[in-house]
């Protein structure tokens, strides 16, 4: 089965067991159905503990492993992925030159969808190719009530209204913890959760945040490697400032900056999480 790989790789995530992830990958380096989907899953395992260059070269090799096999819209996908992780962690221009890569290579609703997000998270205006994502995917469920919810949310926020975004991502709430997409592949699971959290927090409704966000952490099972799994630590810490628990709020940062000890320093996000804790103190 050509989605055993991901799945034994997956489960030993949430397990864990990193000594069966590795045994994953090298059973199926070389062969050409499965390889880019590993690389993919080792980047966003490299990202998910802050490793963000390996993350890049991971990423970079998974696009063009399943361009070599003729998957252009898969390796579309995987830049539009490696381009949102950049956006996620405040990398902005390094987000919009992958971006530009996603968009050279056709692809379907996933790939836009992760274009346009990752651009959102740039504070790029992005609204025109939301409402092209719309037009193009009418009758879409995925693109209806998940991804465009997400996406006019994000939009939402970049211009100081967390009201509007969570009212744009009521629609998303029945179907949130489903699997948007049928490939072995894990993503995109949960954002419009995460989305909600941030707005609750720009909204300095630091209870709800929190709620969203241990939503994330419960979830594992879901979530698994996305870099929203180790983010949620982060940004439950600032939804417990928020309410004025600084020992609750401490703890979750230590969470945090415990999964990412090894981190590339430079990480945009990792200097700010740094920051904030320090005046927990």
């Amino acid at each position: 089965d050509s989605g055993l790989g991901a799945i034994l790789y997956s489960l030993a995530f949430y397990r864990n067991d990193t000594a069966e992830m590795s045994r994953q990958v090298a059973a199926w380096s070389g062969k050409p159905d499965q390889e880019y989907l590993m690389l993919a899953l080792e980047a966003d395992t490299a990202a998910y503990f802050g490793h963000l260059g390996r993350a890049r070269e991971l990423s970079r090799q998974a696009s063009s492993s399943a361009k070599r096999a003729g998957e252009n819209e898969i390796s579309a996908t995987y830049e539009a992925v490696a381009a949102l992780r950049e956006g996620l962690f405040g990398n902005a221009n390094r987000a919009g030159q992958r971006t530009a890569l996603a968009k050279e290579r056709s692809g379907g609703p996933d790939k836009y969808y992760g274009v346009v997000l990752a651009l959102a998270y740039t504070g790029d205006e992005s609204q025109g190719l939301a409402d092209n994502l719309n037009e193009s995917f009418p009758e879409n469920t995925v693109v209806q009530f998940n991804y465009l919810p997400t996406l006019r949310a994000k939009l939402a926020l970049n211009h100081a209204n967390p009201q509007q975004a969570l009212d744009a991502l009521e629609v998303a709430a029945p179907y949130e913890l489903g699997l948007p997409t049928l490939w072995f592949y894990n993503w995109p699971n949960s954002y419009p959760v995460y989305v909600r959290g941030e707005a609750y927090l720009a909204a300095l409704r630091g209870s709800e945040a929190a709620a969203e966000f241990q939503k994330i952490l419960g979830h594992r099972g879901i979530v698994l490697n996305e870099p929203i799994g180790a983010l949620a630590h982060l940004q439950l810490g600032r939804a417990y400032a928020l309410q004025g628990d600084a020992a609750k709020s401490r703890a979750a940062y230590q969470d945090f900056l415990t999964l990412w000890k090894d981190a590339d320093p430079d990480i945009p996000i990792l200097k700010q999480a740094k920051a904030e804790y320090a005046k927990l103190q």
